[in-house]
């Protein structure tokens, strides 16, 4: 499922925008578990049951890593557990925020997964091409160019391993001339494809005054239902974290703000805003299997 990405280039990049804005500075526990639910459940809904793998393996030992690593650099809190050898306390308002910060990092790598999937590079020039022409068309083609590198180099060694030229076979020295044929091939296939890239946008008028664009992406009324939604949600929750609705601190001890029926809508809101991709994947999947029953 992916009819998220069939929406306007411009709905796509406001969405992206205000989720990985606020996943990255909102750390309020609430905020934290909601931008990561969210952002797991729809990798998992664009990539399938491979992302639940591959989102453990980075998601338990950055958690594990983080909850570790901050108490043993940071000694701030009132609430001291033990000391440790060094003679530093170990507080529980440390491994409280290792924990949260760890969180907050690994629902920002979701997201951005979640944004290579569905902000394709030809949207990114479409929205940025006649603003920032020639920065939009760099970052195109540097994020175009880490996949199709990843894609050959799995060829090239796969190929290399089938004839018993891999990286794994021989003594170390065996290794690291196999190890030197593949970076060789890789460099020239990168040099190759810079060639072929460069002559087909001079042949195609690239840079010449008066060079027209085909765009296949129209602004319909479900596009516009969208984008206002994710507007009126993201400018609530924005002013709601401005007016102190998600206030949460964790030195010198935890503390957050008092319940209010505001404080509440806030976070609904960021809830809201987070899972929308969610239920638009969901709503459009009961639609289809409607019409197909009719049929």
């Amino acid at each position: 499922m992916n009819e998220f990405k069939t929406y306007h280039p411009i709905v796509n990049f406001t969405y992206f925008v205000f989720v990985i804005g606020f996943s990255m500075f909102f750390m309020h526990p609430v905020c934290l578990s909601a931008s990561l639910a969210c952002g797991f459940t729809y990798s998992v809904l664009l990539k399938g049951k491979k992302a639940v793998k591959t989102n453990l393996m980075y998601m338990l030992p950055t958690l594990i890593i983080a909850a570790l690593m901050n108490p043993a650099f940071n000694h701030e809190g009132a609430t001291i557990i033990e000391y440790l050898p060094s003679g530093n306390p170990l507080t529980l308002e440390s491994i409280v925020y290792g924990i949260a910060a760890a969180a907050m990092i690994i629902s920002v790598i979701c997201w951005f997964s979640c944004y290579n999937e569905v902000m394709t590079s030809d949207k990114f020039i479409y929205l940025f091409g006649r603003i920032i022409p020639s920065m939009s068309l760099i970052l195109s083609m540097t994020l175009r160019f880490v996949p199709r590198f990843s894609s050959q180099l799995k060829a090239v060694t796969n190929a290399g391993r089938c004839m018993g030229r891999d990286v794994s076979n021989g003594s170390i020295i065996r290794r690291a001339k196999h190890g030197l044929a593949i970076l060789s091939i890789m460099t020239t296939w990168a040099l190759e494809n810079a060639i072929e890239t460069a002559d087909s946008m001079k042949s195609r008028g690239y840079g010449h005054p008066g060079r027209t664009a085909f765009s296949i992406y129209t602004f319909d009324k479900r596009d516009k239902k969208a984008l206002l939604c994710i507007v009126i949600l993201g400018i609530y929750t924005l002013t709601g974290y401005l007016m102190g609705g998600m206030y949460f601190r964790y030195f010198p001890s935890v503390k957050t703000m008092d319940f209010s029926i505001f404080g509440l809508s806030v976070f609904i809101a960021y809830t809201m805003l987070c899972i929308c991709p969610v239920i638009i994947e969901i709503w459009e999947a009961r639609k289809w299997k409607a019409i197909k029953s009719k049929i």
